[in-house]
């Protein structure tokens, strides 16, 4: 039997526009039921609060509840695989950040390859630490701290949030681009480091504007710079670390990551609610409140975070010889 030209172009055109209709269907359907967000630290801290505001952002923009899933420990590798683990049909996110990046070179036995095996959605926020001393410490500067530990080999105790974390990190950068040698004391998390902090047991740490702003703004801890390339809205009058020690930038930023085999119709679609949270004027109030700035872009642009950060990081973690297993 003959078939039309006219024919023929009809079914050639519903061949292309059927599986159209069917992905946009499927975005429009999207979420079925309730959604996890899975969190790699504790609940109460800054990312717990971030993953609360976009939860609560997106439940009422998809109709749908987003629960927290808090799943501390490894380094937030216990989250990761959570959520490789979990069905690939954007009913499980997780909270991706600079310790995902990190944990690439830091740990030699992970079980999944992070960047071939996550599909970054978008990217949130980007949040400055703040380097800090108890008030004893001799110093207001950072050409001060400089000096100060120059002329002290092994008197100045850094304490961090513990080996690997972003405290130690960025203590680490610090310590490499200036060749002063700091005394590292890693804690089990960020609370009991700042408590020795503020009692004198350390002199300094690289702690994050979230954790700390309320010892510093009480006149409790004295901040010297803070580590992102710009100053923070929180502390105006805070230098930049850059000022002191050119090229020098660390921030802690996260985003929104999903398994790689997600339709990518809905990881638009989550990107797309995620940029309308951060044109939001009342959500970017609540993320200034934290000390944070927004980020946003597409989906494509995360992903170019999340490699420069692995590439940065694993040079760093490589050259101060910083490993776990």
């Amino acid at each position: 039997m003959n078939v039309s030209r006219r024919r023929l172009l009809k079914l050639a055109a519903a061949a292309v526009v059927l599986p159209n209709v069917r992905r946009l269907a499927r975005a429009e359907a999207y979420p079925t039921k309730p959604v996890r967000i899975i969190v790699g630290f504790a609940p109460g801290g800054g990312v717990d609060t971030t993953a609360r505001l976009i939860g609560q952002w997106l439940s009422g923009r998809l109709g749908q509840p987003f629960i927290i899933d808090n799943r501390p420990g490894a380094g937030t590798n216990i989250a990761a695989e959570a959520a490789l683990s979990a069905p690939s049909d954007g009913h499980t996110l997780l909270m991706v950040g600079l310790p995902n990046a990190a944990n690439a070179t830091l740990y030699s036995n992970l079980r999944f390859n992070f960047q071939r095996e996550i599909a970054p959605v978008a990217s949130i926020h980007r949040e400055p630490f703040v380097v800090e001393t108890n008030l004893s410490v001799p110093v207001r500067t950072i050409r001060e701290l400089i000096s100060y530990a120059s002329a002290n080999p092994g008197a100045v105790n850094m304490g961090s949030a513990g080996v690997g974390s972003g405290n130690h990190l960025a203590g680490a950068l610090f310590e490499i681009m200036t060749g002063v040698v700091l005394t590292h004391v890693p804690y089990r998390g960020a609370s009991p480091a700042l408590t020795d902090l503020l009692g004198g047991r350390t002199q300094v740490m690289f702690a994050s504007s979230s954790s700390s702003i309320g010892y510093v703004t009480a006149g409790k801890l004295r901040p010297l710079a803070v580590t992102t390339a710009t100053p923070s809205a929180l502390l105006p009058d805070t230098p930049t670390l850059a000022e002191s020690v050119p090229g020098y930038e660390f921030s802690f930023w996260h985003g929104i990551g999903v398994r790689r085999d997600t339709p990518v119709e809905i990881i638009e679609r989550l990107n797309g609610e995620v940029n309308a949270a951060l044109a939001d004027t009342k959500f970017k109030a609540r993320l200034a409140d934290l000390g944070t700035t927004p980020l946003g872009g597409s989906s494509a642009d995360f992903a170019k975070l999340i490699a420069d950060e692995t590439e940065k990081w694993g040079k760093v973690i490589r050259a101060a010889n910083i490993r776990l297993s």
